[in-house]
């Protein structure tokens, strides 16, 4: 059973980024939000007090008691991108050439057309699309394939965008003197601001002791207030379903990543050895080409997580060092597939290592049928 929590900000988040930073070589330390699976799995190991490994689902948004996820990124506004392969009525169907050995290109489907906008030649503002859906519009999207246009548009405050950065800057002065010190005595960080009536919501197998309770989040001792909410456990039990039910079909499918996915692999040879790789897809989800069953893909900018560090060497000081980070694909992700595949993070017999990555809630993967309008 997994128990769903809020995270109610209780001030500002300072959540930085994988890339190391130490004031003076570096002005700008960098922010990241929504939190990775490490530093919530290092915040809750802190309330509760232990060591042991945690199941976590998510991090999600939550207002009124109500589950948010990314919206997918195979879209332009309101109309789907898919495989050209798959479009027989697209002008670019057999006209395109492309490199086969390479993901099939993307184009907008010929059956959606754009819904009119009155407001185009007026000095109106343009439409405002979330970039976080509910948890019902989800469902829909999981049932049907397809987002109704009206669905898109924000519907209430802080849909477009759920929290704003405020640029914070840090001076240290020369003693004796009102100038800033030249060595260390500057830098600047982002902190984040949830918008009010909007909190983090996360799944986990371990349940919480207490009802509500206060929880550190990020740096400098800022905190959130971490709640039970039993209304989003049936809202994700509907979509975990749903999708469990999709899955099974041996038909065209759409894997919806929902969290960012870590899709990486050790490779050792004479000029690289033991070194690890990431890519915005599973390395073993294999192309079309090459007899599997992926065909294309949507995603944008990685997301750098930084969860490891080198042990120092025998004559350095004892003082661990940051390694180069994991790049996760980004939450909202698309793959195209000929039929459902599975990661092999979930399989019972993968490393432990392997499997680590999604007890943190990366990898979350919502799976749908490929299901074009009929003109």
């Amino acid at each position: 059973m997994t128990h769903w929590y809020t995270l109610t900000p209780l001030d500002v988040l300072l959540l930085r980024d994988a890339k190391p930073f130490t004031p003076g070589e570096r002005a700008w330390a960098g922010s990241v939000f929504p939190p990775n699976g490490h530093t919530l799995a290092g915040a809750l190991r802190g309330l509760l007090k232990t060591s042991d490994s945690l199941n976590i689902t998510g991090p999600f948004f939550c207002s009124n008691q109500t589950l948010y996820l990314p919206r997918p990124l195979g879209y332009v506004g309101t109309i789907p991108l898919v495989p050209i392969d798959w479009d027989e009525e697209s002008h670019l169907y057999k006209a395109l050439q492309f490199d086969s050995s390479q993901p099939c290109p993307l184009a907008k489907a010929s059956w959606k057309q754009p819904p009119p906008n009155p407001d185009k030649d007026t000095d109106k503002p343009q439409i405002k699309y979330r970039q976080y859906l509910p948890w019902n519009v989800v469902l829909h999207y999981l049932e049907s394939g397809q987002i109704p246009d009206g669905e898109w548009n924000v519907k209430h405050e802080g849909e477009d965008k759920l929290w704003k950065v405020e640029t914070r800057s840090h001076n240290a002065i020369e003693p004796g003197t009102q100038q800033v010190k030249k060595a260390d005595g500057y830098f600047v960080e982002n902190a984040i601001r949830l918008h009010s009536g909007w909190s983090l919501a996360i799944g986990l197998k371990q349940p919480i002791p207490q009802a509500s309770a206060t929880l550190r989040l990020g740096g400098e001792g800022h905190r959130v207030l971490i709640e039970s909410c039993e209304a989003l456990t049936q809202q994700w039990d509907s979509l975990e379903k749903k999708s469990q039910k999709n899955f099974y079909k041996k038909e065209r499918s759409l894997a919806y990543l929902v969290t960012p996915g870590v899709f990486e692999r050790w490779h050792n040879d004479a000029k690289n050895p033991n070194i690890a790789r990431c890519r915005a897809f599973p390395w073993e989800w294999k192309l079309t080409t090459n007899g599997g069953n992926l065909v294309s893909f949507a995603s944008e900018r990685q997301v750098s997580i930084g969860c490891r560090s080198l042990l120092p060497e025998k004559d350095q000081p004892k003082n661990s060092v940051p390694s180069p980070q994991v790049f996760a694909a980004p939450s909202g992700s698309l793959y195209y597939l000929k039929q459902p595949e599975d990661l092999f993070q979930n399989q019972l017999d993968a490393p432990e290592k392997v499997q680590r990555w999604r007890q943190l809630g990366y990898s979350e993967l919502l799976w749908l049928p490929y299901k074009p309008l009929s003109k």
